[in-house]
């Protein structure tokens, strides 16, 4: 598993870090989607520097059970294709609100 970031749980239910990759390093906010009205809108929007560059959604974990968010970001400095990740604890790092960002390379 590769780590493309960090984030940290905030007090209104969203995410708060950076994505870290080659080319980029950018402060993100993953905000719970509050207007949400139906399945086919994410349930989170992710934002750098005040422009939405991505969504979120909470997807079941399968065998687990364990409920995961799924994120894709799309900006122009990430060229054509979408970046896939997905949240994932830090198993006892940086407290129970952290995450790290896991590449989820698509096909």
């Amino acid at each position: 598993m590769t780590a493309i970031g960090f984030v940290t749980r905030t007090t209104n239910g969203g995410f708060r870090g950076q994505l870290k990759l080659l080319p980029v390093c950018a402060d993100i906010d993953i905000v719970p989607n509050r207007d949400k009205s139906g399945d086919t809108q994410p349930d989170f929007r992710i934002f750098t520097q005040g422009l939405e560059v991505g969504a979120g959604r909470i997807l079941g974990g399968g065998s687990r059970g364990a409920d995961y968010i799924s994120l894709s970001l799309s900006a122009p400095d990430l060229g054509v294709r979408k970046l896939c990740a997905n949240l994932g604890r830090t198993a006892g790092l940086y407290g129970d609100g952290g995450f790290f960002l896991i590449w989820n390379p698509v096909d």
